[in-house]
C-alpha cells in the first residue's frame, strides 16, 4: 500500500517534547515577570528590568528549545527503540524469513507484551509454513506416483495391443480411484485445517453405531470382530467431519489387525470435561515412538504407503485427518500401544456448554460383529 510521505514517529515526539518544554518555559517566564513587574515601584526602575531580563528570558527560551529538541530526539528514539525492532522483524518475516525473533529485554510493558505475542505469532506461522510445506511434498509425491503409474498403463496398452485391455482397464480403475480417494482427503484436511465448519450438538456414541454399521461388511472380509459399547456422548462440532474421524479410527482398527482373528473395540464415554472416543484393536505389536508418527501424513503400520495399492488400507492420511479434526475441534488425541499387540486410539472432545439432561441420553448397548 502506497502512502505519501509523512513526519516520523519520533520526530512528531520531538516536536511534542521540545514544544511543550518550550510553552512551560515561556509561562514560567511570564509568570516571572509579571509578578517582579507588580511589585517594582513605578519609574526606571521598569526600563533597567526589562533591558536586563528581556535579552536573558529570550537567551532562556532558546536554549529552552535546543534543549527540548535535542532531549526529545534522544528520549523519543529510546522510547520507540523496541517498535523499530519489531518493525525490522517484520520487515524480514515479510521477506520471508520466519526464524528471526525480537527477544525484547527488559520488563512486562506495553512494549514487551507486543514483542512477546509477535515472537509467538512467529513462531506457529513457521511451524504451519514448514509443516505445509512438507506436507505439500509427500503430497506431491504421492499424486505424481499414480499418475505416472496410468500413463505407463496406457503406453503399454498402446504398444502391446494382444494385451488383455480388462486386465489395463482394471488396473487404471484401481489406480485412479486411489487418486480421487487420496485428492478428496486431501481436500478434507484442508477443510479441517482451516476450520471452515459449523458447529453443532453431536453425539459420538450415534457416530460409532453409523460407523461400525457401515464398517461392517469390511470386517466380515477380513475376519475382525467388532465390539462396540459406551454411553451417549455429546460435544459441539462438524457432523460430517466427526463421523469421518470415527470411521477413519473404526476402518484403521480393522484394516490394521490380526486376519481373521483380530478384535476391535470402540467405546464412547464422559468425563467430567469431556467426551471420550476410544478406538483399540489387536495386531503387531508397535514400540512407543512408531506409535507417535502413525499421526504423520502417507505414514501407515512400519512403513510409508504405496499409492499403487488399491486395498482398503486408505492412502495414509487417516490418523493424520484424525488429528487434523481433533484439533480443530480442540480435542487432545493419544495413541497408546497396547501390551498385547495392536494400539489403543483416544479422542478426547470438549463437553457442550449446557449438559444433556437424563431423559434424553440414549446409551448404546455393546454388541458383536
Amino acid at each position: 500500500m502506497t502512502r505519501r510521505p509523512g513526519l516520523s514517529a519520533r520526530l512528531k515526539f520531538t516536536l511534542s517534547y521540545a514544544g511543550f518544554l518550550f510553552l512551560a518555559g515561556a509561562l514560567l517566564l511570564a509568570v516571572a515577570w509579571i509578578f517582579v513587574v507588580r511589585w517594582l515601584p513605578r519609574g526606571d526602575p521598569r526600563f533597567d528590568l526589562l533591558r536586563g531580563f528581556a535579552p536573558a528570558a529570550v537567551a532562556a527560551l532558546v536554549f529552552l528549545l535546543v534543549f527540548g529538541l535535542l532531549g526529545g530526539w534522544i528520549l523519543a528514539g529510546r522510547m520507540l527503540a523496541p517498535l523499530t525492532r519489531i518493525a525490522h522483524a517484520a520487515r524480514m518475516a515479510a521477506d520471508g524469513s520466519l526464524s528471526h525473533r525480537v527477544r525484547l529485554e527488559g520488563p512486562a510493558d506495553e512494549f514487551r507484551e507486543l514483542a512477546d505475542v509477535f515472537d509467538t505469532m512467529l513462531e506457529q506461522l513457521e511451524s504451519h509454513i514448514v509443516e505445509q510445506q512438507r506436507f505439500a511434498a509427500n503430497a506431491s509425491h504421492e499424486l505424481r506416483t499414480p499418475l505416472a503409474i496410468s500413463k505407463t498403463l496406457l503406453d503399454v496398452a498402446r504398444t502391446d495391443p494382444d494385451r488383455d485391455p480388462g486386465e489395463v482397464i482394471d488396473r487404471l480403475h484401481a489406480v485412479n480411484t486411489r487418486a480421487i480417494d487420496l485428492t478428496e482427503a486431501l481436500l478434507l484436511l484442508s477443510r479441517a485445517n482451516r476450520r471452515s465448519f459449523t458447529r453443532e450438538r453431536v453425539d459420538l456414541s450415534l457416530l460409532a453405531e453409523e460407523a461400525t454399521e457401515t464398517l461392517w461388511p469390511l470386517a466380515e472380509k477380513h475376519g475382525v470382530t467388532l465390539e462396540t459399547s459406551g454411553d451417549a456422548a455429546p460435544t459441539l462440532g462438524s457432523r460430517a467431519l466427526l463421523l469421518q474421524l470415527t470411521t477413519n479410527l473404526v476402518q484403521n482398527a480393522i484394516v490394521h489387525n490380526l486376519p481373521g482373528r483380530g478384535t476391535a473395540w470402540v467405546h464412547t464415554g464422559t468425563r467430567p470435561d469431556a467426551v471420550v472416543l476410544t478406538v483399540e484393536n489387536t495386531g503387531e505389536h508397535l514400540s512407543p515412538e512408531l506409535a507417535a508418527t502413525l499421526t504423520e501424513p502417507f505414514r501407515r503400520g512400519t512403513q510409508r504407503v504405496h499409492s499403487e495399492r488399491s486395498d482398503h488400507a486408505g492412502v495414509g492420511l487417516g490418523l493424520a485427518i484424525v488429528k487434523t479434526i481433533t484439533e480443530a475441534h480442540a480435542g487432545t488425541l493419544t495413541l497408546t500401544p497396547r501390551p498385547t499387540g495392536g494400539i489403543r486410539i483416544t479422542v478426547e472432545l470438549p463437553t457442550p456448554g449446557t449438559a444433556t439432561p437424563a431423559a434424553t441420553r440414549r446409551p448404546y448397548e455393546s454388541h458383536r460383529r
